[in-house]
């Protein structure tokens, strides 16, 4: 049976910044096969787009909220969105 493909626009909240955060959320961002992109923000935000098995991307939502082992995560805020075309998952 095929899982319905969904697209999540994220937000994650703390300290994530220089901690490797971005590095290991491609690393499972490909494991569990998504497509998308992690990129930092001015803010000192981590914001993403993941795009694949809804199953999947729920758990990349879940893996989130705790990180890289360095980071201290204190919000994740996830919002459906339209679907993307992505060729792969990258870091910007």
């Amino acid at each position: 049976m095929q899982q319905r493909t969904i697209q999540m626009h994220v937000f994650v909240s703390g300290e994530v910044q220089g901690v490797s955060y971005r590095a290991y959320c491609r690393q499972q961002a490909l494991r569990l096969k998504l497509k998308g992109w992690v990129r930092n923000l001015d803010d000192g935000r981590v914001e993403a787009v993941f795009h694949g098995p809804e199953a999947n991307v729920q758990a990349m939502v879940a893996w989130c909220q705790q990180g890289s082992m360095r980071a201290n995560v204190t919000d994740v805020q996830a919002t459906k969105m339209p679907l993307e075309a992505f060729l792969d998952f990258s870091v910007r």
